[in-house]
């Protein structure tokens, strides 16, 4: 069990999308799944359609979505789609009292869309195969369920843990969109030091701060994390490091065109969190703005 089973929620900025016919892609599901990583965790689904040369049909997007089924805690600890959607509840009530106190910013909660096949996204149009990605125009984040599954072939888990960590990531860059520092990523100047690898890298950092709190206190939503979910979490973590991503593709290791962080690196940054539960263990842009609580 993850969540606590007498936990119960509704409600938020929440809705299910979907519906088209989804992307007609070549390549067969390994070129999916490099979409995929593309977008997990920060590529621009604008640029989807350039990487692949198809266009999509829109899907339809259910406002207010359908959650009924999403009732308890054991509701988020059966379905993939209430665990994310009990899982935003978690990480949006942290920062709700992080942000503010570490910060000195007010979080405004973003938006959480569930689809399947195609949607359309304030980022551009988005498919099944495109995997989780943050859109800051619309202040949402995208996941479609299926894209788990692809994340075994570059060694992830489709464990619970580890979805939740994706979920938090995902938040933390609209994180960065309220602290206004999103915009520093340039995935047209990559490289082991750059600044798109340094917003990935404290997007991660910022799912541990997360992780670090989610099971604490009177009013925590999560069981204690064992060390086997956080172990699910920190391997999701560095199967999509630029350096796993790039052995399994068959090329070889450039970190000059690295733009999300290496495997360790990635760890390391989820665990930097994780251990101190403080933002200033995450300022990988030397801002020097966060105070420790």
């Amino acid at each position: 069990m993850t969540f606590r089973g007498d936990i119960s929620r509704s409600g938020g900025k929440a809705r299910k999308g979907g519906g088209g016919r989804g992307m007609a892609v070549g390549g067969g599901i390994g070129g999916l799944v490099l979409v995929g990583l593309f977008l997990l965790l920060g590529g621009n689904p604008g640029q989807v359609q350039d990487m692949l040369g198809q266009g999509t049909d829109q899907g339809q997007i259910e406002s207010g979505g359908n959650y009924d089924h999403c009732q308890t805690g054991e509701d988020a600890n059966t379905h993939d789609d209430c665990r994310l959607y009990y899982t935003s509840f978690s990480v949006n009530e942290m920062w709700e009292r992080v942000l503010p106190e570490q910060a000195n910013l007010q979080y405004d909660e973003p938006g959480l869309e569930i689809f399947t096949n195609t949607t359309q996204s304030g980022c551009g149009m988005a498919s099944a195969s495109t995997g989780p990605f943050y859109c800051p125009s619309d202040q949402y984040a995208y996941f479609d369920l299926t894209f788990f599954d692809q994340m075994r072939q570059f060694g992830g888990e489709n464990a619970p843990f580890a979805q939740m960590y994706i979920v938090a990531h995902e938040y933390g860059h609209h994180v960065q969109n309220l602290e206004g520092t999103l915009g520093l990523s340039d995935y047209n100047n990559p490289g082991a030091e750059s600044n798109a690898v340094m917003i990935e890298l404290q997007a991660d950092c910022y799912a541990g701060i997360w992780a670090s709190y989610a099971d604490k206190g009177p009013d925590r939503l999560l069981e204690p994390i064992t060390e086997e979910e956080l172990d699910a979490a920190l391997t999701t973590a560095g199967a999509v490091g630029d350096d796993n991503i790039q052995r399994r593709s068959g090329g070889e290791v450039n970190p000059e065109s690295w733009t999300h962080g290496s495997s360790q690196q990635r760890k390391d940054s989820f665990l930097a969190g994780y251990n101190s539960g403080q933002m200033s263990s995450c300022d990988f842009l030397d801002r020097g703005v966060y105070q420790d609580t």
